[in-house]
């Protein structure tokens, strides 16, 4: 299985560093546009929940993201070592998010799981959340 890494710093500026990242990655398997701006879209908002809930704007924080290559899907992990999500199943209800005082409309984990064939979410508090996507590309 082919396999790329990337480091970054938990700062808006590298949402969209690691969105184009893993949509240039996919594109070796030749997917249709739909599939890669279904890709983009689900990392992007991982991500920026990485950068907003998991380190409350820490930005000497990292987040890690992992992406395989199979035969015909990618699969992509997004980690965080923040604070972690205490009530998984309360936080992926929709419409609930840990700040409101944001504009956020709590849609983060509704729109990952509505763009990837499948979404994971394990997570422990203060130890850190890590979010694995699948996309079949074919």
């Amino acid at each position: 299985m082919d396999q790329i890494t990337l480091i970054v710093k938990a700062i808006p500026e590298n949402e969209s560093f690691v969105r184009s990242t893993i949509a240039a990655y996919a594109v070796r398997k030749n997917p249709d546009i739909q599939i890669i701006n279904d890709i983009k879209t689900a990392v992007s908002e991982a991500v920026t929940n990485s950068i907003v809930h998991a380190y409350n704007d820490d930005k000497e924080k990292e987040i890690h993201i992992n992406a395989r290559l199979s035969d015909d899907s990618l699969i992509i992990s997004v980690i965080d070592f923040g604070i972690g999500i205490a009530d998984i199943e309360k936080m992926t209800s929709g419409l609930f998010t840990s700040k409101p005082e944001l504009e956020h409309s709590g849609l983060g984990f509704t729109i990952m799981r509505a763009f990837m064939d499948e979404l994971e979410i394990a997570s422990d508090e203060n130890v850190g959340t890590t979010i694995t996507m699948t996309k079949r590309l074919i």
